[in-house]
């Protein structure tokens, strides 16, 4: 027998089975309030549609939490993970269908199509809802309702919002719980008269009398739609975190950009950091990255310079806030960390790796025969046998990923050795520096600061990653993503360009973030990489800090404000000079084949692009061809 058998063979059951979480769980509280009435009666009404068995409200407690992944193990559908080396950890495994966001399902229900922008699949509602209507109906037979209250924001935050999510799978509810903050004390709020986001999952596999369940259940047929009118999200058929944490995508960035446009604010997909110079002093950034540019490492940034620290604050979504001081104020809405495994190792994040060591749900990566987990990157060398994300025998030699590629671990922020430790401050902290950045291995500079708001905006609205055209040194169809953004503006993305030029409004043009645009990727003629990345990328915050103080001038250019080389702090690294003088080269011709493809994208929100971003590519043009 393995050991890791030991540890991952469900538990005998009795000839009753085992008693259910709700035995002892999930009683309604009993709080006065018209808020928490309506919530009773849309619960309700949720619960006559789907019939499920029970219901269960979720209180949020360490002891229901621990209850619910004892009855995931002892049914089969996770893997307890040796104690020994991760305590306190699970190992999910999702259907092979069921392993990541599916985008071509995810529907934007606005009253008018325009609204939705052509960015995102529009679909009518009430078309939507009839078939939303027969799909969950009976939906959750045979299994529990869970009723999670979670708050996006520490509980009654000045930025924070709530929300109370319905679903039918356990696995769901301990990874909200670990996502968000769930319990009774959101309830209070709603009773309050507190205004809700409501959100309703279903894995859409109703169990009939006497069937058995499988590990992972799932439907072939899937949607997530939201309600930007109304403030909803229904999803179906998938119980994958990114479909079924709906606090998530689906809440904080989707609604909550709808209902940032409304109230005057920014829900953004980015990191949020503290940088802390050798004098002590702090710096606040916050960057959006496509996904695979560096967005975890440089949340989880070990500067490679003495005397400079960071400190995590969020690694995801931000939500940015004009303050009455004229600054924009940050907080990291959530309480957790759904990251994607391959490829964090410690040559790469090893802050990341020392954030699990415990209390972990893992999906879909690989278990050593020790009861342990693994997963490409983590290590140089991988184990000489696994069992791959399937369940099947796996050696090095198998000639596949012993995990999935979008596998997934799903932490508290507050395990993070380098969370700030004022973190959860309700209040946020104040942006001094604002990073957009893709992967381009042509054209873009290792850096480049914006002249203004509006400039800094045009940056962001342009963020791209390259095709494998790049590789032959031309700027190749780019895969846009602007302000990474693309697939989680619950809105009229041109619509959304404008909202945050309303922001920079509000803002004191001397106290506005500054904006910067970087880019690790940049390569030589010869293909190679031209900047050491990872920790090495503190050099590059620390010249943005400096240009911050004013203690370094820039350089400007036709695209922007260039360093001088001899700014940057390369003290115990080997760039070239070449290489210095090729990450920051600017090749005008180049650009002018950039600025054509920006208008081809402007091009396709059908003239409702702000007059002022058509006017920076009009006067990019003209810099360009004056160079």
């Amino acid at each position: 027998m393995a050991l890791a058998d030991i540890f991952t063979r469900p538990a005998p059951r009795t000839a009753r089975g085992p008693a259910p979480v709700s035995a002892e769980f999930g009683k309604r509280p009993e709080i006065a309030g018209a808020g928490m009435a309506d919530l009773i009666a849309w619960v309700d009404q949720i619960a006559a549609l789907t019939q499920p068995d029970s219901i269960h409200w979720v209180d949020g407690s360490r002891a229901e939490n621990d209850a619910l992944l004892r009855e995931m193990v002892d049914e089969g559908k996770i893997i307890k993970l040796n104690p020994e080396w991760r305590p306190g950890s699970y190992l999910a495994r999702s259907h092979p269908s069921d392993v990541a966001r599916t985008e071509g399902r995810t529907f934007i229900a606005s009253e008018r199509e325009e609204d939705a922008g052509p960015t995102n699949n529009w679909i009518q509602p009430a078309e939507i809802r009839d078939t939303l209507r027969g799909i969950f109906a009976g939906s959750m037979r045979g299994r529990t309702m869970y009723v999670v209250p979670f708050s996006m924001g520490p509980v009654g935050g000045p930025l924070s919002h709530i929300g109370v999510q319905v679903t039918d799978s356990a696995y769901a509810v301990t990874s909200i719980g670990i996502m968000t903050r769930v319990g009774t004390d959101v309830l209070h709020q709603i009773a309050k008269g507190k205004h809700w986001v409501k959100t309703v999952h279903s894995v859409g596999a109703p169990l009939a009398p006497g069937e058995q369940d499988v590990a992972w259940p799932c439907n072939d047929e899937k949607y997530i739609v939201h309600f930007p009118e109304t403030l909803e999200v229904w999803s179906y058929g998938s119980g994958y975190g990114g479909n079924a944490i709906l606090a998530k995508k689906c809440f904080a960035l989707r609604i909550a950009s709808v209902i940032g446009r409304d109230e005057g604010w920014l829900a953004e997909h980015m990191l949020l950091i503290r940088v802390i110079d050798p004098a002590g002093r702090a710096y606040h950034v916050a960057a959006a990255f496509p996904s695979a540019c560096g967005k975890t490492n440089l949340a989880m940034l070990r500067p490679t310079i003495p005397g400079w620290r960071v400190e995590t604050l969020g690694d995801d979504i931000a939500w940015l806030r004009p303050g009455e001081d004229g600054r924009l104020w940050a907080i990291n809405p959530e309480s957790g960390f759904f990251g994607v495994a391959p490829g964090t190792g410690e040559s790469t994040n090893v802050t990341a790796v020392e954030t699990l060591w415990g209390n972990t749900i893992f999906t879909n990566v690989a278990l050593r025969p020790d009861g342990d987990v693994w997963w490409e990157g983590l290590t140089d060398e991988p184990p000489a046998q696994l069992t791959d994300w399937e369940g099947n025998a796996w050696t090095p030699d198998s000639g596949r990923p012993a995990a999935h590629p979008n596998s997934r671990f799903t932490v508290g922020a507050g395990q993070c050795p380098q969370i700030a430790a004022d973190w959860e401050t309700p209040e946020g902290v104040p942006l001094d520096a604002i990073l957009f950045g893709g992967r381009r291995a042509t054209n873009i500079p290792l850096v480049v600061e914006a002249t203004d708001w509006t400039h800094g905006v045009f940056m962001g609205s342009n963020i791209s990653s390259e095709r494998t055209a790049a590789a032959e040194g031309t700027v190749g169809e780019l895969r846009r993503d602007p302000f990474a953004m693309l697939p989680f503006c619950g809105y009229n993305m041109a619509d959304y360009f404008g909202h945050w030029l309303k922001v920079g409004q509000k803002l004191r043009f001397d106290r506005a973030p500054r904006i910067f645009q970087v880019n690790w990727f940049r390569k030589g003629s010869d293909g190679r990489f031209l900047w050491p990345g990872f920790g090495d990328n503190s050099r590059v915050i620390d010249w943005i800090i400096r240009r911050i103080d004013g203690s370094v001038s820039a350089v400007d250019s036709p695209i922007g404000r260039l360093p001088r080389t001899e700014d940057l702090n390369l003290d115990g690294i080997d760039v070239p000079q070449e290489d210095l003088e090729a990450l920051f080269a600017i090749d005008p011709a180049s650009w002018l084949r950039e600025a054509d493809l920006t208008e081809e994208f402007y091009g396709t929100f059908g003239g409702r692009i702000p007059a002022p971003l058509q006017a920076e590519l009009s006067a990019l043009r003209y810099r360009l061809q004056r160079a």
